[in-house]
């Protein structure tokens, strides 16, 4: 009797702290005319799609609490790679339009994609107030990718 006593509270244990190792994360995804995003792809480490957004460019993914890197990933867009602060639980996100760059350098276009990336904070307040987002101020941080790596040794 002791023994099937033990084992059913080892079990409840064991589901109960598999249960605590994924956290939710929801939030809304806008491009930067403030307009929703539908059917965005997010996914985790670039490996296995957490969910999509719905038609007025909201989610909700439930991902393990060793995950802090997302890509957002939309036909149009240029990809959005976060990485999410250890306390955040809503992430809104704003993407910008891929564009086309004929005749400039890789070097150029660089430039004036970093243009348009480091007016995004600025962008995120606009949206706080204008009362499409929750927060003020993001609680991850988004990387710029490069297309010029420069030379390579």
């Amino acid at each position: 009797m002791k023994k099937l006593i033990i084992t059913f509270i080892v079990s409840i244990v064991s589901a109960y702290s598999l249960y605590a190792q994924h956290k939710t994360i929801k939030g809304r995804v806008i491009d930067k005319d403030f307009q929703p995003v539908p059917s965005v792809s997010i996914r985790i480490n670039d490996e296995s799609e957490a969910g999509k957004t719905d038609l007025n460019g909201f989610f909700q993914i439930e991902i393990p609490d060793s995950v802090n890197k997302l890509i957002f990933r939309f036909v149009g867009m240029e990809p959005t790679n976060i990485v999410l602060a250890d306390n955040c639980d809503e992430a809104e996100v704003i993407m910008l339009l891929s564009g086309h760059y004929d005749f400039m350098t890789l070097k150029k276009v660089d430039k004036l994609r970093m243009k348009r990336f480091k007016k995004l904070p600025e962008s995120h307040k606009e949206a706080f107030a204008k009362g499409i987002f929750k927060t003020d101020k993001a609680c991850f941080t988004q990387t710029f990718i490069p297309y010029y790596m420069g030379k390579q040794n």
